[in-house]
């Protein structure tokens, strides 16, 4: 086995090298979810020339993919710091502590790219709460003497009742005050319930919005 191969494979730099894939896995999926966004975004909402919005495009395609890679490999550390002031051992507490620290640090300057990034975390973490489904696959799967966990989906009954009150509330807020939207959002459902209520011609009714 050659020496680099056999570094890398190393048990005992493995937590280090953990650390560093994972910056990498950040930002190659914050490439592949802000690139499609934002080329979306400058379509149908973009102003200015193309070469502006080419730029907007990139800065928050910049944003996205270095603020994960940043994230990630920042909780990645703050855990292993942890583990090692703790005689190698991981509490409980451990990951609310360094997802804390690190979404102050890195996410809790405010921009659009992060208040959309944050909005979405928050709606998983709310969502969380909802009572699961009972399905084939909720229970652990014992694999080589270890648990593995799954995603379950949440009950059918109660997901309906969420999904009322987050449209009926969204569309109040949408309608009775507008400015507390979220701007992605905001200019998403202008697009689809303002815009859609004004047309000049067969032309803005059908081919253009405006």
């Amino acid at each position: 086995m050659s020496t680099p191969h056999a570094w890398l494979l190393n048990p005992a730099f493995h937590e280090y090298l953990a650390i560093l894939k994972g910056a990498r896995n950040g930002f190659v999926y914050g490439v592949k979810v802000r690139l499609p966004h934002a080329l979306i975004m400058a379509i149908l909402f973009g102003r200015g020339d193309w070469k502006t919005r080419c730029q907007a495009i990139f800065r928050a395609t910049k944003e996205h993919a270095c603020n994960l890679a940043k994230f990630v490999s920042l909780y990645k550390t703050l855990l292993l710091l942890q583990r090692k002031a703790n005689g190698g051992k991981e509490r409980s507490a451990d990951t609310f502590v360094a997802g804390l620290i690190g979404g102050y640090l890195v996410f809790g300057e405010r921009s659009a790219v992060n208040e959309q990034i944050v909005l979405y975390v928050v709606s998983r973490v709310l969502a969380s709460f909802l009572p699961r489904a009972g399905t084939p696959y909720s229970s652990s799967t014992p694999t080589t003497g270890a648990t593995v966990i799954r995603p379950v989906p949440p009950d059918a009954r109660y997901f309906s009742v969420f999904a009322a009150l987050s449209w009926g509330a969204v569309m109040w807020l949408f309608k009775n005050r507008g400015e507390a939207i979220q701007p992605g959002m905001f200019n998403s459902m202008t697009y689809l319930y303002r815009d859609s209520e004004v047309w000049a011609d067969l032309r803005t009714l059908l081919w253009r919005n405006k």
